[in-house]
């Protein structure tokens, strides 16, 4: 297998789709390095596991010699990407983007090297285009091209409102690329047709047309929804060593598998090894525990990812946690359930009464951290090892 084959095996790991395929390894055949064009708009201050799905394969793409093109979308930012929304999206201010983007750059570099990166604005050749030139490029696409974006039709048919401005997110975001003469962009499965537009665009503007490489978003713990701070089923980036040591280990044994493939810099061979391990009988918790090292160590630091392994294993293993527990699933009513109902409903207590005073008593622990609340309400979306007295476990998941 030649070299441009080997990295196409690396290149295209975990990705939904290569538009197109042939193209991507006749530009890598050139020889020269590519532009690889990934775009963030600063809607949240903090990042999660999540988002660092595209960072990564950044970061692939980085160690192979090509010039990361990393977009932060402080234009695009105030107009609200519309993608998957049922409503229109309020914009962010002006205020709000600056804080963001300061605080994205802080926390990509802990992926990608900033000698290797260049931190781009989409406000910067938006603002030269003017209105004029906004309304030229708007003429380079139709109404009927933008209603054929599923989220557009859903809220078309059902007579939700659509407002103007949100057309002209897609075709900013196609505009980037034609501006950065970006030869690969990445995104979400859900940016497909953003993504897409870019091509258009380009092939308008006479330029060579961009491949596109679509990513899987990623399932949070609760191994269903996509990973979202707003259903609490997130890993943060800056979450601390032991915590992020403690959701990881609480994610399913599928999950595992996926989180290899989309977070881990391991090689794929290294992974396939993995899974035969795993056939001939070793026990998924160990790799677990690799991923875990892994990832808080590009973080945080080794150091701080053995410290995090030693208090996880003092925590659990030491004749403390058990290799195999229930796994329950609740469903929560509302925003989620009082802890002292959950414990009844999983079967670890009696009644209500009898989990208050067990907590007022210092015996429930989640995760292996005393619960001290007994008006605690556990938030839908969470997956934990919650244990109570000193024999009685379950991994429960709240949805």
């Amino acid at each position: 297998m030649d070299d441009v084959a080997d990295l196409m095996q690396e290149l295209v790991r975990g990705c939904e789709e290569v538009l197109v395929e042939a193209e991507l390894v006749a530009k890598l055949k050139k020889g020269k390095p590519l532009r690889i064009k990934a775009g963030f708009d600063p809607t949240a201050p903090d990042l999660h596991l999540g988002h660092t799905v595209l960072i990564n394969k950044m970061r692939q793409f980085q160690d192979a010699g090509h010039q990361i093109l990393f977009l932060i979308g402080d234009f695009t930012g105030m107009i609200g990407d519309p993608t998957g929304k049922s409503a229109t999206r309020p914009p962010l201010t002006v205020e709000q983007v600056q804080q963001n983007s300061l605080t994205y750059q802080e926390q990509i570099f802990k992926i990608l090297d900033p000698d290797k990166t260049e931190i781009m604005f989409n406000s910067v050749w938006m603002n030269q285009l003017g209105s004029a030139g906004l309304i030229q490029l708007a003429a380079k696409q139709t109404v009927a091209r933008m209603l054929e974006r599923d989220d557009f039709t859903k809220r078309y048919k059902s007579g939700q409102s659509i407002a103007i401005h949100e057309f002209l997110y897609p075709l900013v975001q196609g505009y980037d690329s034609v501006a950065m003469k970006a030869d690969v962009e990445l995104g979400g499965t859900d940016q497909k047709f953003n993504l897409l537009m870019g091509r258009d665009l380009q092939r308008q503007y006479g330029q060579e047309q961009q491949v596109v490489m679509t990513m899987p978003l990623l399932e949070g713990l609760d191994g269903v929804n996509k990973m979202s701070k707003s259903l609490g089923n997130y890993i943060g980036i800056t979450d601390a060593p032991n915590d992020m040591f403690g959701k990881i280990m609480s994610i399913s044994d599928e999950l595992m598998w996926r989180y290899f493939e989309l977070l881990s810099f391991r090689p794929l061979t290294e992974l396939k090894g993995f899974k035969q391990d795993v056939e001939q009988g070793a026990n998924p918790r160990d790799l677990k525990f690799l991923l875990a090292e892994e990832l808080i160590a590009r973080f945080h630091g080794q150091s701080a990812a053995v410290g995090a392994r030693e208090d996880f294993i003092a925590r659990f293993q030491k004749g403390v946690m058990p290799d195999e527990m229930d796994e329950i699933s609740l469903v929560a009513e509302g925003v989620g359930m009082p802890i002292a109902s959950l414990l009844k409903a999983a079967g670890l207590l009696g009644s209500t009464s009898d989990a208050l005073r067990m907590i007022q008593q210092g015996g429930v622990k989640i995760d292996g951290v005393k619960v001290e609340d007994r008006n605690l309400l556990i938030e839908k979306g969470i997956s934990a090892v919650f244990q109570v007295g000193k024999r009685k476990f379950a991994k429960i998941t709240l949805v």
